[in-house]
């Protein structure tokens, strides 16, 4: 397969009275992405967390209550996501939530194939609001999956800011990154925006974003949240001259649905102008230790 329609969320938090609610919400969401042809839909980091709603109202603000709270609604989260992805034939990354693993909590991105089957990819790197007040630690390492004959791995917003994860996906032969993040102000997706398209420069391949939308006063856990949904590339022959191949509107919610030609990429990592992916074995044989050079007082 040389091309994949590939739809990213820009999904906003609703307050939803119940379970059927949220089901007929994530129903409608996922039909029209297949609706449109998508063969791969990404849902953003901890859009599930729109489940607190359906939590005691003493807990919508107790960001270390509601995450035991909310694993007794995994199993149907599970089967919601598993039905969906079986009954449209697609492959889906759901939005992420906190997940109980060892002694504490991960912050787990489940990714369902078109036969409905699950795995997942947990978030490595946390933030300082997910590590000191949340008590979120990191998962259980890296995953590519392969859909339709194409491999992606996934980088869960800030991870997406640190070069050698995504190396090791592309490493693996992951040729799409997929980006699911949650940030609260314009500086923090700006982060993940620069972040993102610079890995998809060094790699050479296509990072998709995947943004949160939320002015959720109602919950401390994701209170506010921005972003425009957005599909990078490298900048070289046939691919957009300043990265960015389609995108939506800011803090507009709705799917971004694009066709990745793959052979694009591919054709650039072997005769684009610049070979970032072939030169990076060359690149990390030039880098050794700094030399600290003291020009303070120098004298002709």
């Amino acid at each position: 397969m040389t091309t994949v329609r590939i739809a990213a969320a820009a999904y906003p938090i609703d307050f939803l009275p119940d379970w059927a609610a949220y089901e007929a919400k994530i129903s409608a969401w996922v039909a029209d992405a297949a609706g449109q042809g998508a063969s791969v839909l990404v849902f953003p980091e901890y859009a599930a967390l729109e489940l607190v709603a359906l939590l005691p109202p003493d807990l919508h603000h107790d960001v270390i209550g509601m995450r035991p709270a909310l694993q007794a609604l995994l199993p149907q989260f599970l089967a919601l996501h598993s039905g969906l992805a079986r009954q449209h034939g697609v492959g889906l990354v759901a939005g992420s939530l906190p997940v109980a693993y060892g002694q504490g909590f991960v912050n787990r991105a489940y990714v369902f194939g078109p036969d409905g089957t699950h795995s997942h990819q947990d978030k490595l790197m946390m933030t300082r609001f997910e590590a000191e007040e949340w008590h979120i630690s990191p998962g259980s390492g890296l995953r590519v999956f392969e859909l339709g004959g194409v491999r992606y791995g996934i980088v869960i917003c800030y991870d997406s800011e640190f070069p050698q994860m995504s190396r090791q996906l592309a490493e693996a032969g992951a040729e799409v990154l997929l980006v699911p993040s949650f940030t609260g102000a314009r500086r923090g997706y700006t982060r993940v925006r620069v972040g993102s398209m610079a890995r998809a420069l060094e790699n050479q391949v296509y990072a998709v974003h995947a943004p949160l939308i939320a002015d959720a006063h109602w919950t401390y856990a994701v209170e506010e949240a921005v972003g425009m949904a957005r599909i990078y590339t490298p900048s070289d022959d046939g691919l957009p001259e300043d990265g960015v191949l389609a995108q939506g509107g800011w803090n507009e919610p709705g799917w971004l649905v694009a066709d990745l030609d793959l052979s694009l990429t591919r054709h650039v990592r072997a005769d684009g102008h610049v070979l970032n992916w072939r030169d990076r074995v060359a690149a990390a044989e030039h880098v050794t230790p700094a030399e600290v050079v003291n020009l303070d007082g120098v004298r002709a």
